[in-house]
Order: structure tokens, then C-alpha cells, then sequence
């Protein structure tokens, strides 16, 4: 008898137990989500529009900057340069000094083009930019 209960011991204790892995593991879980950063990542915040407001018309006192999709800038029916966007934002601006910037980019036009146009705006003295869908 004595060795038919040694036999079921030893088959007994031939299993692994899994606690202390699962504590550590439960213990790093934690580690790793006190210690993760929760920073907000720097970038542009854009309001876009809704598509279904209405775009300014050109006889509204605004000042519309069309960006084409491959990257050409008109202000009214006339074609600018990039680096003539500012000087014309401020001559327009000095003719109408309420007047808001409205800036229509096309949905594939380059991101650079785009905030290379607002911040020309913003050097211009324009407190008042906000983009709108092109037609």
C-alpha cells in the first residue's frame, strides 16, 4: 500500500504550476500602463467644414485664396506665385481691413502649399483665416 500512494504523489507533482508566471505577468501589465506617457502629440489642429455650408461668393467681403490640386494659387481670377501670396493678402487686407481670409484648397492639393498660404496670412496681419471646401 505504502507504494501504490508514493507512485500517486510523484504523478501528482509532475504538473507546472502557472501562479507565479500569471502574477508576474499581471505585475507588468500594471508597470506598463502606470508608466505610459499620455502626451498629446504635436500638430495642426483643422476645423474642417461641412460640405453642405455654403461656400463664400466673391462678392462677400472676404478675401478667397483658391488652391488648385496641382498646387496653383489664384486670389480672384488672377494666378499668384507662392511668394507673392503675402503681398497680396496685405494689399487686399489694407483695401478691406475687416475682411477675413477664406482659404478653398482642393482635396488633393499639398499639405506644404496649404499652410504655407495660412501662414503667409498670419504674417499679413490677418487674424481671421478658416479654410472652406472648393467647388
Amino acid at each position: 500500500m505504502k507504494l501504490l500512494t508514493h507512485i500517486q504523489q510523484d504523478e501528482d507533482d509532475g504538473g507546472i504550476d502557472l501562479t507565479p508566471m500569471l502574477d508576474v505577468v499581471f505585475i507588468m501589465l500594471i508597470f506598463f500602463i502606470v508608466t505610459a506617457s499620455f502626451i498629446k502629440e504635436a500638430g495642426l489642429e483643422l476645423n474642417k467644414p461641412d460640405v453642405q455650408q455654403a461656400a463664400p461668393s466673391e462678392e462677400s467681403k472676404s478675401i478667397v485664396v483658391r488652391i488648385a490640386a496641382d498646387g496653383q494659387i489664384f486670389i480672384g481670377p488672377r494666378r499668384i506665385d507662392i511668394r507673392s501670396v503675402r503681398p497680396n493678402i496685405e494689399r487686399l487686407h489694407a483695401e478691406q481691413p475687416g475682411a477675413p481670409v477664406v482659404i478653398q484648397a482642393d482635396k488633393d492639393a499639398r499639405n506644404r502649399v496649404l499652410v504655407t498660404v495660412m501662414d503667409a496670412a498670419r504674417l499679413a496681419g490677418v487674424a481671421d483665416v478658416s479654410l472652406a471646401p472648393a467647388h
